[in-house]
C-alpha cells in the first residue's frame, strides 16, 4: 500500500488551515505568564492546554524538544503524551530537535522520531547539516519510506548563522550547498506536481541574503518553516522580499504572540485563528 507523502498531507492541512505551525515553547517566561510552577508538572498543564487549543485549528504543531527534555523522564514523558495527543487530533507534528549526526548515530536519531513505532514519533523532525547534508541520509531515507519529513536548517535568523551558512559566498555557500541538496532530493515530488517532503529552515528576517547568495528557493520545491514572524518581528514586507516566487510553499511559524493569549483555551484558539487567516490571505 502506498504511503502518503508528508508533503501532499502538509499542503492539504495548509490549503484547509492556513501555512501557520505554532510552537509549543514552554519557556519559563510562558509558564510564569500561565501562572504555572516551573516544574513537569507546569510543563504538562502548559504543553496539554495548547494540544487541545491547537489540535485540528491549525496545519502544524511544533513542541520544542529543549523545554520538555531540560525536565528529565518526566519531561520528555510528556512530550509523548504531546506527540500522541496531536496525532489522535489529527493534527501535523513537528519536533523541534535540530538533530545532527553521522552514521549508526544518525540512523537511531531516525528511528527515534520518523519510525512508525518510536514512542518520540512526529509527522516531521528538524535536522542539523553542518556535518555534511549527506550525513542527513538515514534521517531523509527513513522519512520517505514512512510518509514522514524533515526540515533542513538552511537560513537561520540567529546572528551568528552567517558565519556559517554564508561561508563560500555567492554561488558556493554552504546554505546553497544545502538547498541544492534538498532540490535533488524533492526532484521526483516537483515531476508528479506534489510539495516535496524535505523541508527547510529559513528565517522570516534573514533580509537580502537568499538573494545576495543567489539561492532558489522556489525550484527546491521544499516546504519553507519560516520563524520570525510575530514577536521576532517579522513583517510581511519582510516575508515577500525573503521568500519571493516560493512564498506559497512557506509554512510561517510563531509561538510567543499565540502562547501568550494563554492559559485560557478559547484565546489560544482565537489568536491562532487570526495569525492563520492572515497568513492565507498574505502568502497566496
Amino acid at each position: 500500500m502506498a504511503v502518503t507523502t508528508f508533503g501532499t498531507r502538509l499542503r492539504e492541512a495548509m490549503d484547509r488551515l492556513g501555512p501557520l505551525c505554532v510552537g509549543i515553547d514552554p519557556h519559563p517566561g510562558l509558564l510564569d505568564h500561565w501562572g504555572l510552577p516551573h516544574t513537569a508538572a507546569g510543563l504538562e498543564t502548559f504543553a496539554l492546554t495548547c494540544v487541545e487549543a491547537f489540535g485540528g485549528e491549525v496545519a502544524v504543531v511544533k513542541p520544542q524538544s529543549a523545554f520538555f527534555e531540560q525536565f528529565g523522564s518526566a519531561g520528555v514523558a510528556v512530550l509523548e503524551r504531546v506527540l500522541a495527543g496531536l496525532r489522535d487530533s489529527r493534527t501535523l507534528s513537528l519536533l523541534d530537535a535540530k538533530r545532527g549526526d553521522i552514521g549508526s548515530t544518525m540512523a537511531a536519531y531516525a528511528a527515534a522520531y520518523l519510525s512508525d513505532t518510536a514512542p518520540l514519533r512526529a509527522d516531521a523532525v528538524t535536522v542539523s547539516p553542518y556535518l555534511g547534508y549527506g550525513s542527513l541520509r538515514p534521517a531523509l531515507d527513513t522519512a520517505l519510506g514512512t510518509g514522514r519529513g524533515v526540515f533542513v536548517l538552511a537560513l537561520t535568523s540567529n546572528p551568528e548563522g552567517p558565519t556559517v551558512q554564508h561561508a563560500g559566498g555567492a554561488g558556493h555557500s554552504v546554505a546553497g550547498g544545502v538547498v541544492a541538496g534538498v532540490t535533488g532530493d524533492n526532484a521526483a515530488s516537483a515531476a508528479a506536481r506534489q510539495l516535496g517532503s524535505v523541508g527547510m529552515v529559513v528565517g522570516a528576517t534573514v533580509g537580502d541574503a537568499v538573494h545576495d547568495l543567489g539561492l532558489d528557493l522556489a525550484a527546491a520545491n521544499a516546504p519553507l518553516l519560516a520563524p520570525g514572524l510575530g514577536a521576532q518581528g517579522a513583517t510581511a514586507a519582510d516575508l515577500r522580499r525573503v521568500f519571493g516566487g516560493a512564498l506559497p510553499n512557506v509554512l510561517a511559524s510563531t509561538s510567543r504572540e499565540v502562547l501568550s493569549a494563554g492559559p485560557d483555551v478559547a484565546a489560544l484558539r482565537a489568536a491562532a485563528r487570526r495569525s492563520a487567516d492572515g497568513l492565507a490571505g498574505l502568502l497566496h
